[in-house]
């Protein structure tokens, strides 16, 4: 396995559209790292020029200790898994994975040892003498990782594979590249546009937006201290809530004032030293809907700020209620636990957990509170 340095990467098509600006991480021997964000962001973009698959059109690349620039893809020491499944239709699961190890001259033995004992890893050793026609999408995709694992590549590199599976199959297909990744100790480069994967599969997630990085970090180190507005709003499902208001001093404290004063909540002590020196000053208050109660209720973990809002939408989840509610021209949305709740239509107080509110820069979206998050 080998490590891959991304340095300055810039992608710039003839036409001038930059698609990926200066992108620069680094993906340790053995680590799985997700690039994510919303489509056309540029991660694919990188992905690919990992690969081989596009030019570099300035900045270094580094597999292991080699610059690989310039360097064809057959000859990169990578293994690609797409969204598509690229599965030779004559051909029997076995022969698509072997196919590969026969282009490079491989021994008889050496190819069936490896598909055999990576079937097993996989769980198709019964269907290896099956065509793709006779299986399913879940079966098509493992014999596209096992045609990888037989490889035994330097990097492993996924582009979107899960897409074309139903909900269920994605869970399950998730958490069987997860435990793949522990199995191989391998270095793993996945794309996605799902949040929910990058969450649950990488040790640390790279999230673009425009062809541009906006943080690099472990995934709950993005949940909890996000650097920008951007970055808050795409980690997490439901989406944080943003709320545009301005600092204000409420009897000598440091407060946040909602446009159209639709509701005033204090700044936790944490927060103040960031704070106190910006009264006066348009920010936006974010706060996610799981850290948001109904007043009153037992499961309230702390210091909170109450408010009076109309209930509008009621989403009983089974394990819990998605409620939107709004005051003025301000909607909320809370994931709350399964109780009575009012009708729609009816008011509702729901209480914010006060230490656990993110400030942004109005004008930049950048955070300031990320440092008291890091240091919590």
């Amino acid at each position: 396995m080998a490590s891959v340095k991304a340095t300055s990467l810039r992608k710039i098509y003839e036409n001038g559209f930059v698609a990926v600006h200066g992108a620069d991480f680094t993906v340790e021997d053995g680590e799985f790292v997700v690039l994510v964000g919303p489509s056309g962001c540029g991660k694919s973009t990188t992905l690919r020029m990992i690969a081989g698959l596009e030019s570099i059109t300035e900045g270094d690349l580094r597999i292991g200790d080699d610059r690989v620039n310039d360097v064809p893809p057959k000859d990169r020491d990578i293994a690609m898994v797409f969204q598509n499944y690229a599965l030779y239709p004559h051909m029997t699961v076995f022969d698509n994975m072997a196919f590969g190890l026969k282009l490079r001259k491989f021994a008889k033995d050496e190819i069936d040892t490896r598909v055999r004992q990576a079937a097993d890893i996989l769980g198709i050793a019964p269907i290896l003498d099956r065509k793709p026609g006779q299986l399913s999408g879940g079966q098509r995709q493992r014999v596209a990782v096992g045609r990888a694992i037989v490889r035994k590549p330097r990097v492993f590199l996924f582009d979107e594979p899960l897409s074309n599976l139903d909900a269920k199959l994605r869970v399950q297909m998730r958490t069987e590249i997860s435990k793949l990744h522990r199995q191989l100790g391998a270095t793993m480069i996945y794309v996605t546009h799902d949040q929910v994967e990058a969450m649950t599969m990488g040790d640390r997630i790279v999230v673009m937006k425009d062809g541009h990085i906006q943080q690099v970090d472990a995934p709950l180190n993005l949940y909890n201290a996000p650097v920008n507005k951007f970055v808050a709003g795409f980690i997490g499902s439901p989406s944080m809530n943003f709320v545009a208001g301005r600092l204000v001093d409420d009897d000598g404290k440091t407060a946040f004032r909602a446009e159209g004063n639709a509701f005033t909540v204090s700044v936790s002590e944490s927060s103040r030293s960031e704070l106190d020196g910006r009264v006066g000053q348009e920010v936006v208050l974010g706060i996610r809907p799981e850290d948001i109660y109904v007043a009153g209720s037992p499961y309230i973990p702390g210091p909170v700020a109450e408010f009076d809002l109309l209930l509008d939408v009621l989403e009983p989840m089974g394990n819990e209620i998605v409620l939107y509610a709004r005051s003025l021209d301000q909607t909320i949305v809370a994931r709350v636990a399964p109780q009575a709740l009012p009708e729609p239509g009816k008011s509702i107080r729901l209480a914010f957990d006060a230490s656990r509110l993110h400030f942004f820069d109005a004008e930049t979206g950048e955070s300031l509170s990320r440092a008291e998050r890091q240091a919590a």
